[in-house]
């Protein structure tokens, strides 16, 4: 069986950085680190192969920096990994990614039938938790989204069985491969790549396309193939916090002063009315 896995890396969200005049995220200079979901579902596309067999191939859309999420992939099991990098995918909303990805994988079927792809169910810096399914979308893939774990894969009937979160429980659902999965952190713990593992995976070297590469239509990638964008953003403002008292000169009249504001909210002081009169 072929799993692909989608990695995408990410800024650490201590250090994210916005164009001021594009309104996309500067990742040039910034600390950057695998997306957690996506590692999660990289470590479960390597428990399938072992269940299974056959093998798994990571793909990710971003710039050279990039090829460090890869080489993560490397050192944790994968056998093949590919960098999708061209200016011309900069500024890729969810539409142009999901587009992007899914010509990959189209061109990685040609040489190896794909059966599962693996995503994360969201990324840490955008939350959209949209790629994965806009990939399934565009390859007819049957799509499993907020996955906590995978039953089985019958590959002679060409049929999965898996369960996903759902409000209230959890869902048991099954379905044809082809398929696209979205990962829960919950679906698997990322193992620890040995020491080896980790050496073999920086003197490999990283297979990079472009956009002609994955014979992709210039009007559906990078800006231009994004129908959505960000009209204005700003920081949140900085919490100030609520009053102190300080009880080490005065408890009782700091007592009175907390209790003065808890009870000028209306709401608070009906609760605790009731609860009294109860």
């Amino acid at each position: 069986m072929h799993f692909v896995c989608c990695i995408k890396q990410v800024p650490d969200t201590a250090e994210v950085k916005i164009d001021p005049e594009t309104n996309t995220l500067v990742r040039t200079g910034v600390e950057s680190i695998a997306n957690p979901y996506d590692m999660v579902a990289l470590e479960e596309a390597l428990r399938l192969k072992e269940r299974y067999g056959g093998r798994v191939t990571a793909i990710s859309m971003g710039p050279p920096q990039a090829e460090a999420a890869l080489r993560e992939a490397l050192a944790q099991g994968a056998d093949e990994v590919i960098l999708l990098s061209d200016r011309a995918f900069a500024g890729s909303d969810t539409l142009a990614t999901s587009y992007t990805l899914a010509r990959a994988v189209e061109r990685i079927s040609r040489v190896n039938s794909v059966d599962v792809i693996l995503c994360g169910k969201q990324a840490i810096d955008g939350d959209t938790a949209q790629t994965g399914p806009g990939i399934a979308t565009r390859l007819g893939f049957t799509q499993f989204t907020y996955v906590v774990a995978v039953d089985w894969i019958r590959d002679r009937e060409r049929q999965i069985q898996v369960r996903r979160k759902v409000e209230g429980g959890v869902q048991v659902i099954g379905g044809p491969l082809p398929a696209l999965i979205t990962a829960e952190l919950e679906l698997a713990v990322p193992r620890r790549a040995s020491l080896p593992s980790v050496i073999h995976s920086l003197r490999t070297p990283i297979t990079v396309w472009d956009g002609k590469a994955i014979e992709a239509s210039p009007g559906e990638l990078g800006l231009k193939g994004s129908p959505t964008w960000v009209r204005s953003i700003s920081s949140p403002p900085a919490k100030t916090g609520g009053p102190m008292f300080d009880a080490g000169e005065d408890t009782e009249e700091a007592v009175a002063r907390t209790l003065d504001v808890l009870l000028s909210d209306k709401s608070f002081a009906d609760k605790l009315s009731s609860r009294w009169e109860a």
